[in-house]
């Protein structure tokens, strides 16, 4: 299914699309709240300023995918492969992001807001200025990933996953450096 005939059934009120290959499909600033892309092949696409929210797009391939200033809220994003994937600016408050794999993903000033990034693969990614107010980072990998500017008080972080690796983050206007093994 191309773009064109994915948005006509959209429009005329189909939601399930499982599976679909979406491989760099052109969805940018298009309403697709509630949609079902679970398991699709979205790698490469650019979602940017698309509205998402409520969507299911669990298991799903957004390799590379622009999703900057994309509206995600409240989304399933379980188990999705958002490896080196731009969500700059894009908004996951309430998103379910659990095991998901967000390797060198740039998530600088997201709204992660209450999202649950639970077992997620994060090592690598840009969180610069993000808000992440009560996320879950629960059993989470974090190796190499940049919190510069992140207020991580009301975090959920225990059993994070951090190996060897030097840790800069700011708690309370304050940077605090942890290094070693957990």
């Amino acid at each position: 299914m191309d773009t064109k005939k994915l948005l006509k059934s959209y429009k005329s009120g189909e939601r399930n699309f499982p599976g679909i290959n979406l491989h760099q499909a052109k969805l940018s600033h298009v309403d697709l709240r509630g949609i079902n892309l679970e398991a699709a092949d979205l790698s490469g696409a650019d979602l940017s300023q698309t509205n998402l929210s409520g969507c299911n797009l669990s298991r799903a391939n957004l390799t590379n995918a622009d999703l900057s200033r994309a509206n995600l809220q409240s989304a399933n994003l379980s188990e999705v492969n958002l490896i080196g994937a731009d969500l700059v600016k894009a908004n996951l408050e309430k998103t379910n992001l659990s095991a998901a794999d967000l390797r060198t993903a740039n998530l600088t000033l997201a709204n992660l807001v209450n999202a649950n990034l639970s077992q997620a693969e994060i090592s690598g990614a840009d969180f610069s200025g993000a808000n992440l107010h009560n996320t879950n980072l629960i059993d989470s990998n974090i190796n190499e990933a940049e919190f510069m500017g992140v207020d991580l008080t009301t975090t959920i972080m225990t059993e994070l996953e951090i190996t060897g690796e030097i840790l800069h983050i700011g708690l309370s206007h304050k940077w605090v450096t942890w290094a070693g093994s957990y």
